[in-house]
């Protein structure tokens, strides 16, 4: 089933075109990453995708549901770049079970989903914690946990290793790894793209340049180098052992 499906997309910004007749489909389930040099669309794409964002032209399914722009969707969940714009309540139960309380869920359904994310991402101990005085890749794991409550079918993870320290990020790289949604990874860490995907995406000023299967689209020195990437270092290292 196709999870995103995308057509002839098109964004201007400023007088500036972001994207022109980009097209897309996501498979249910499939694990995507999107890479490419700031300024190539990936943050647009996303917001667009969301319904935040209102394209010029185009047309946007989740699920077969045609997106409108302004609406809100359960469907499908966005996780922030810095996770101190996600989170602003009291208490990190506070901000994880906002999202449901304004969905409507009964309390005894937002109790027991608490208690699952909570043990999902690993941060039960946090539940009474105050948001701000987390540290950074715990901050990241309430943003999660706090989006996963809804049930979304589909998630968007905004560079979710930015800023994290090694073990935070080993955490979340498993954590991706094991993830049942339809996920949407945009992120100049490559090697967590290569861990967790399935398939990458090569965006150039709003183009889709290059789509495949991660270490092949990634060790490609031509394509990453004209679109201002470089090749993860563990596929060099493959390579130099190759060509011995």
């Amino acid at each position: 089933m196709i999870a995103i499906s995308i057509k002839e997309l098109g964004f201007q910004y400023n007088n500036k075109t972001v994207f022109d007749n980009l097209s897309l489909t996501v498979e249910e389930k499939s694990k995507v990453g999107l890479i490419g040099a700031n300024g190539a669309g990936k943050t647009t794409l996303f917001l667009s995708i969301c319904g935040v964002l209102t394209p010029q032209k185009g047309e946007i399914k989740l699920l077969k549901k045609t997106i409108i722009p302004r609406n809100f969707y359960p469907e499908i969940g966005l996780i922030f770049q810095n996770p101190d714009d996600q989170l602003f309540s009291p208490t990190v139960r506070d901000d994880i079970i906002f999202g449901a309380e304004n969905l409507g869920f009964s309390p005894d359904i937002i109790e027991q989903k608490l208690k699952e994310v909570l043990e999902a991402t690993g941060i039960t101990h946090l539940e009474n914690r105050i948001p701000h005085e987390l540290s950074g890749g715990e901050k990241c794991m309430v943003a999660i946990a706090s989006v996963l409550i809804m049930n979304p079918q589909i998630i968007l993870y905004d560079e979710p290793s930015a800023n994290l320290d090694l073990k935070a990020r080993r955490r979340l790289i498993n954590f991706l790894q094991s993830s049942a949604q339809t996920i949407l990874i945009s992120s100049h860490d490559l090697e967590l793209i290569l861990e967790v995907c399935d398939r990458v995406l090569v965006i150039n000023q709003g183009k889709i340049v290059g789509d495949g299967n991660p270490r092949q689209i990634m060790s490609n020195e031509d394509l990453m180098r004209e679109n201002n990437l470089e090749i993860p270092p563990s596929l060099k290292i493959t390579k130099s052992q190759v060509d011995r």
